[in-house]
């Protein structure tokens, strides 16, 4: 849910055309990259090395507000985000003709496609992670944090290029 709560943030960012929100995230792109492709690596690191359980982890209820805020940290930190936004919502013409009621159904659709989407991704995942064996779940483990581990690598890559380049 914290994926779809920065989808829709950011969704009536790009929906609203509220081009100074957008300006500012596009303003802080090194600094918001920086710590989302640290995070990345982090978390990468941490999945990589982890070994799972033989049984499903008993779940504090805080540790549902700590999910949601950090993937909603996670992906607010992504400016790439905003920019596959605005480049959608410019396809569909919305950034030039929409009313506000267009602009909120859109961004409405966007909320439930993407709860719809990871709530299918995560039953997905706890109906697979019951069914799978322990040397099964460790390599999807170890597949998974190196994914994710590359994908940090390669986010800190473009900051260090941008701040090379002077961007």
């Amino acid at each position: 849910m914290g994926v779809a709560t920065a989808d829709a943030i950011y969704g009536c960012v790009a929906a609203f055309g509220l081009t100074a929100i957008s300006g500012f995230l596009l303003a802080q792109k090194f600094w918001l990259s920086a710590i989302g492709g640290a995070f990345l690596c982090w978390l990468g690191l941490k999945t990589l090395l982890s070994h799972p359980g033989n049984r499903p982890a008993d779940v504090p209820a805080g540790s549902l507000a700590i999910a949601y805020t950090s993937t909603l940290g996670l992906t607010l930190t992504n400016p790439a985000t905003i920019l596959a936004f605005v480049a959608i919502f410019a396809g569909l013409g919305l950034a030039a003709s929409a009313s506000y009621t267009e602009a909120a159904l859109v961004v409405l659709g966007v909320v439930i496609g993407s709860a719809f989407w990871w709530g299918v991704l995560a039953l997905g995942a706890d109906w697979l992670g019951r069914r799978a064996g322990p040397r099964l779940l460790r390599a999807i483990n170890a597949a998974a944090g190196a994914s994710i581990l590359a994908f940090g690598v390669v986010q800190l890559a473009s900051v260090v290029r941008l701040a090379w380049l002077g961007v």
